[in-house]
């Protein structure tokens, strides 16, 4: 237990200082190879002057995290745990979807990348290859790191099956890696929200593993692989975010592009999955739900009412643009939407533990 709090820290520190150090020098090599975000014509006027700004930045954070987890067990002598792999797997394969999205953006020097279609297939496809692998690999206690049972705050008794089983898991991480990608739209927005749920999963994953069924007697107890070292990755990702938004913050000196924030909703939503919280994401990720569900009912309205809108522009944080609010102060704002859906996440997870006693 010692060992694996002390990687932890480690994981957390260690990426926070990598992805501080080391998004200067990927700065300069995109500004070098002129590889800028382009902006698109009917957004916000204020969104031009960005023009050309660095992006594809989510390779540094997302690199940080990886090494700084890695070396943290190398430190601490505890191994890599399964759930864990997979996690990264599944974040690093999102990130290359997102890093061809962004190459052909930039190769053509339009907004537009992949078509929708082709962006989601590739989603889909990584997810599914997530889904597939979690469903194996059985420790001492016969333990998967995805459950076949559809979980809420922790496990429930309703069994899926392995096909829906997949199916709901690429659901989830399509609609998480899709409303974090819509939240990248200001400086420092998805970011700094995104530590915020990691920070999160670093006290459910201590504290599912505190009252695991492998050590305690109490019950109800957790029947979780691997919930410690989910906690370290989630501490990798914080720090590593934390990193980058030292320079992701307005006035923006890089952006994470569709790499960044496909890999990010992938995180975010692979550690709901493996540490049994999956309709606790709704609470947890409250902010990119929002935001995604301001852009679901935009479309919806505009079919429905024959081309009337809901917002001035969707998604959320832009409408609030358009009404004269600052940037600085939106984001401010929704970070703190943010702050408050991850502690009423954290309330209903505690409050589940104290109601089954």
């Amino acid at each position: 237990m010692g060992e694996v709090m002390k990687g932890i820290l480690i994981a957390g520190s260690l990426a926070t200082l990598l992805s501080f150090l080391f998004t200067p020098s990927l700065i300069k090599v995109l500004t070098k190879q002129r590889i800028g975000q382009t902006i698109r014509d009917d957004g916000p006027k204020s969104h031009h002057i960005k023009k050309g700004t660095p992006t594809m930045g989510g390779i540094v954070f997302l690199t940080a995290s990886i090494v700084a987890y890695l070396i943290s067990h190398l430190i601490t002598g505890v191994p890599v745990s399964t759930s864990a792999l997979l996690v990264i797997g599944l974040m690093t394969g999102l990130g290359i979807v997102g890093f061809i999205d962004d190459f052909l953006k930039i190769a053509k020097q339009q907004s537009l990348g992949l078509r929708a279609h082709e962006k989601l297939v590739g989603q889909a496809l990584v997810a599914a290859l997530f889904g597939f692998g979690g469903l194996h690999f059985r420790d001492s206690y016969g333990l998967t790191p995805i459950s076949i049972n559809l979980s809420t705050v922790r496990d429930t008794s309703i069994k899926l099956g392995t096909t829906l089983v997949i199916l709901w898991v690429i659901f989830l991480i399509l609609g998480s890696s899709n409303a974090v990608n819509l939240a990248d739209g200001l400086d420092g927005l998805a970011s700094g929200a995104a530590i915020m749920t990691f920070v999160a999963f670093i006290v459910i994953g201590v504290w599912e593993f505190k009252q695991s069924c492998a050590i305690s007697t109490v019950l109800p107890c957790y029947e979780v692989r691997d919930p410690l070292d989910m906690a370290s990755l989630a501490a990798s990702m914080a720090g590593a975010c934390a990193g980058f938004l030292w320079w992701n913050a307005s006035p923006a000196k890089i952006f994470m592009g569709d790499v960044g924030s496909l890999a990010l909703g992938g995180a975010i939503s692979g550690m709901a999955i493996t540490l049994r919280t999956e309709l606790l994401l709704v609470a947890l990720g409250g902010l990119f739900v929002l935001i995604a569900l301001s852009v679901i009912i935009q479309v919806g309205y505009f079919k429905l009412s024959g081309g009337k809108r809901i917002f001035k522009m969707a998604p959320l944080q832009h409408h609030f643009e358009l009404l004269g609010w600052g940037e600085v102060t939106i984001v401010i704002r929704f970070w703190i939407i943010a702050g408050l859906s991850v502690a009423a996440g954290l309330g209903i997870f505690y409050a589940q533990w104290v109601v089954s006693q």
